[in-house]
């Protein structure tokens, strides 16, 4: 599981903190239906927000059904939407399209080992293969997501631009699936505000990524965004924020049938994700930066993948902190049930 967006499990409404947990899982299980077992791999935290707002425009809730134990739901049942869901299948296609593009772009980084690099640019064309599948069911054409990498190795190869000139490829990617849930829910007047909110989510993906990845790149000696451009971090945050801001104004001006998860993700959390990716990072970091080799990380990836995710290695930029660490509000203290959702009925 990869992305920007992950909400806190110990705090928060239970009811949202649900309805997430069975987009999430309809997800995963959709790749499974769609793709195979394998294709769980390519379960995105973000890409769920595409069957989150598709279900937040329409008039009925999207299928659900009861899903068996899960290790990430602590071996017990769920209900969670249904594979039928349109919203469920473009939100899989999507991922799988972009786990492709991620795939292709390890490869072309050389941030894998030279004897798995065929196997994963096969790996890479079944992915795309199913996305465009699983996109075209739902009338999606994902030629706009498998061209992101190709679109964005141009830009980073040609002469000097601007932050917010690499941060394009993925900004129209994230606004054309955005976009695509209103022609889902039969709300056409929302297309332009979805765009709107898709391209503003892809820039502050971009920068949060590029900001996590810029101590292990400068040891490597990678391609950074931020170092390419000589963007500081304080400009880097700036750019977010302003984005940030952008988002939500995008999303209020949304017709919604159910807008609380919606919020939560798109304004809570992406306001979390930002204030994640800009904790202090002292010049030590950099320096002792601990970079697994591909054995280490091939094993890690399978233990990560049989957990839902729940394990991760001590490496790893997803893994869990203390509550103090990674649930906080606007005004910096820790949330819960209380104060951090409105359609609470008191403490739980």
């Amino acid at each position: 599981m990869f992305g920007i967006i992950r909400p806190c499990g110990e705090h928060g409404c239970p009811t949202l903190r649900e309805a997430w947990r069975a987009h999430l899982c309809g997800l995963c299980l959709t790749l499974r239906d769609g793709q195979g077992h394998g294709a769980r791999l390519a379960t995105n935290y973000d890409t769920l927000i595409v069957s989150v707002l598709t279900e937040a425009q329409s008039t009925a809730s999207a299928p659900r059904r009861t899903a068996g134990p899960c290790a990430l739901r602590g071996f017990r049942p769920a209900g969670v939407v249904d594979a039928r869901s349109r919203g469920a299948r473009l939100a899989a296609a999507v991922s799988l399209a972009l786990a492709a593009g991620r795939l292709r772009d390890q490869v072309a980084d050389g941030d894998t080992a030279p004897a798995t690099r065929p196997a994963r640019q096969r790996l890479a064309a079944r992915w795309e293969a199913g996305g465009a599948r699983l996109g075209a069911g739902v009338g999606f054409d994902t030629t706009v997501l498998t061209g992101v990498v190709e679109r964005q190795l141009d830009l980073e190869r040609g002469p000097a631009r601007g932050l917010l000139d690499l941060t394009a490829p993925a900004e129209d990617a994230v606004a054309a699936a955005f976009a695509h849930t209103a022609v889902l829910a039969g709300r056409p007047g929302n297309a332009a505000a979805l765009a709107e909110a898709g391209r503003f989510f892809g820039r502050i993906a971009h920068l949060v990524d590029a900001v996590e990845d810029l101590a292990e790149d400068r040891v490597r000696g990678a391609y950074n965004p931020l170092d390419a451009t000589g963007t500081g971090l304080d400009e880097a945050r700036r750019l977010c924020g302003d984005a940030a801001h952008g988002l939500a104004l995008a999303v209020a001006d949304l017709e919604l049938e159910e807008r609380h998860l919606v919020e939560r993700l798109l304004v809570t959390e992406v306001d979390r994700a930002v204030r994640r990716a800009f904790e202090p990072h002292g010049d030590d970091i950099a320096a002792s930066y601990e970079r697994p080799g591909w054995i280490r990380k091939s094993a890690a990836g399978v233990g990560t993948f049989l957990t839902c995710g729940v394990w991760r290695p001590r490496w790893s930029k997803r893994r869990g902190r203390d509550c103090e660490d990674r649930c906080y509000l606007r005004d910096g203290s820790c949330c819960d049930c209380c104060n951090c959702c409105d359609c609470c009925n008191g403490c739980n």
